[in-house]
């Protein structure tokens, strides 16, 4: 399995190097989970995102976690379908609780044998592939709770990679501040983490996960 972790979304004139460029299927699911609370901006976004990712060869179709809320049983399978899961930022509390609520740590497990498969995603998308999400309550609300999300579900990450992401990091966006708290509080902790201006990505061509990470930065 391949990671590709961005601090903002993508462009379609720059293929990131961590999308393999010959494909099974082309199957893109893109989440937007993230953005559960923000449920005006979700056909807006699908629609840029599947714009760029169409350029680099996908097909793509929504992925909602929430499908699987009571059922995360078949998630493995809807998963063994597609070459690529497209995180979007937006909280990423409340993406992380809907991937615990449906089951997508244990599912993605399941795809980390096939070297054609991405797990990818900027911001909030970036930020559940670490061990926890601390530092990031200075970014984002954790208390949020959307429609249908049980409140004893807890924000659980996927422990893809050995360190914290922060997004947005000096960078001319709304929550650059919020993001240079987060890595100063992450650095004065000795917390593992990985500081990503917007346009920044990190590309993992091959992981075997989940990882044990070091608490020293």
């Amino acid at each position: 399995m391949r990671l590709l972790l961005s601090s903002w979304f993508l462009t379609p004139d720059s293929r990131p190097s961590a999308l393999p460029g010959t494909l099974a299927t082309g199957q893109a699911g893109i989440v937007l989970n993230a953005l559960d609370e923000y449920g005006r901006s979700r056909a807006r976004d699908f629609a840029r995102e599947s714009r760029t990712l169409e350029t680099f060869g996908y097909t793509c179709e929504e992925l909602d976690l929430r499908d699987y809320f009571t059922a995360p049983e078949e998630l493995p399978e809807r998963l063994d379908g597609l070459d690529l899961v497209w995180a979007l930022g937006g909280n990423a509390f409340v993406l992380a609780r809907a991937m615990t609520q449906a089951g997508f740590r244990d599912a993605l497990q399941k795809q980390l044998h096939r070297p054609e498969f991405t797990y990818g995603g900027y911001s909030a998308g970036a930020c559940v592939a670490g061990p926890d999400l601390q530092g990031i309550d200075l970014i984002d609300d954790p208390t949020v709770l959307p429609e249908g999300y049980l409140p004893t579900t807890a924000p659980e990450c996927l422990c893809l990679v050995p360190y914290r992401i922060v997004p947005h990091w000096r960078s001319e966006h709304r929550e650059t501040e919020g993001a240079e708290r987060a890595a100063v509080h992450l650095a004065e902790r000795g917390l593992s983490h990985r500081r990503l201006r917007d346009g920044e990505a990190v590309n993992v061509h091959d992981t075997t996960g989940p990882v044990t990470w070091p608490q020293s930065s």
